[in-house]
């Protein structure tokens, strides 16, 4: 496969969504996006999404040109209606302010409402870490997740993520899971390959534990962790969705379809500032990052991620996506 670099990502997939309709910040912040989840190696969420953004531009699920409005309705509230736009420049327009409350106040409740995917969470509680607050992000998704015991799909894989600032403009933590067992796409992948799946990932239609990928996916997935991953994925979807005034994951339909409604999905952030009662933030995650350090193979979660500045991209995908930009 031959090496793209990080900048050409960038400048490829930005072309391609103003090629299909978008208006060029909205499509600068989710190129910016796009390249980051690449150079992170989250192909998922990288060049393998753009043509679904493209054709969703198209048809009108998602609107390219929207411009999202920004309200205050408490002292330290903000929202950003995306107004069935991307996640993407909803979040940048309202994040400065949603900083700036978070200093003031010592903490921020920013969320955006009637979104498209955000895709990567963490790709903005990041943002959040590198204007030296703490950042701990909500979304949901469409319904792939049976609650334990049961077999129908009620909520999302609904990530959470978490950023902590290092004070140098970088991160000391970092975060970014689904509370679902396993995502949607690596059953995807197993069945291509023809391989089995760990039982533990998913049911099939009756609510049976399978390690048949194309049972899992006929049926729903697993929450991480049984229960406990259960109560997280429900925290995340109140987050997102009944905070924000946006939908429930019942009502989402599948992510990358064609047609159908807006997502109209939902993302809640709240924003700490780790000097509200005192200076002691520092020194108590350096012991803590000290007696892991002392244990051999442990680590902190997104510490030393260095990002790429080149990548491996698969002929196949960066033709498709050449072929979408170079659309007259």
């Amino acid at each position: 496969m031959p090496i793209r670099s990080i900048d050409q990502i960038f400048a490829l997939t930005k072309n391609a969504l103003i090629a299909h309709g978008a208006a060029d910040w909205q499509a600068d912040e989710v190129a910016k996006a796009t390249a980051h989840s690449e150079s992170y190696g989250n192909v998922i969420c990288g060049l393998q999404y753009v043509e679904s953004y493209c054709i969703q531009l198209a048809t009108g699920r998602v609107d390219g040109r929207a411009d999202p409005q920004i309200s205050t309705p408490r002292a330290s509230a903000i929202l950003s209606d995306a107004r069935m736009g991307f996640a993407q420049p909803a979040f940048a327009k309202g994040l400065e302010q949603a900083c700036k409350v978070a200093r003031d106040a010592g903490i921020a409740l920013y969320s955006v409402s009637n979104s498209h995917t955000c895709t990567s969470l963490g790709f903005f509680t990041e943002q959040i870490a590198a204007s030296g607050l703490i950042g701990l992000g909500f979304t949901n998704a469409s319904p792939v997740v049976a609650a334990p015991g049961g077999k129908s799909r009620v909520i999302g894989t609904n990530p959470i993520a978490c950023s902590i600032p290092d004070g140098q403009g970088g991160m000391a933590m970092h975060f970014d899971f689904s509370t679902s067992a396993v995502a949607l796409g690596k059953i995807t992948m197993a069945k291509y390959a023809g391989e089995k799946i760990p039982f533990g990932w998913a049911v099939d239609e009756n609510g049976d534990p399978t390690d048949d990928p194309e049972a899992a996916l006929k049926g729903s997935l697993c929450s991480a962790g049984g229960y406990k991953g259960w109560g997280f994925g429900l925290l995340a979807e109140l987050m997102a969705s009944a905070m924000t005034g946006s939908v429930n994951s019942l009502d989402v339909g599948g992510l990358k379809l064609a047609d159908g409604p807006p997502h109209r999905l939902g993302q809640t952030y709240i924003i700490m500032d780790s000097t509200t009662f005192g200076d002691q933030f520092v020194a108590r995650f350096q012991r803590l990052a000290d007696a892991i350090a002392e244990d051999e193979g442990a680590r902190i979660p997104g510490a030393q991620r260095d990002a790429l500045t080149s990548v491996d991209v698969n002929d196949a995908l960066w033709q498709k996506v050449t072929e979408l930009a170079n659309r007259t």
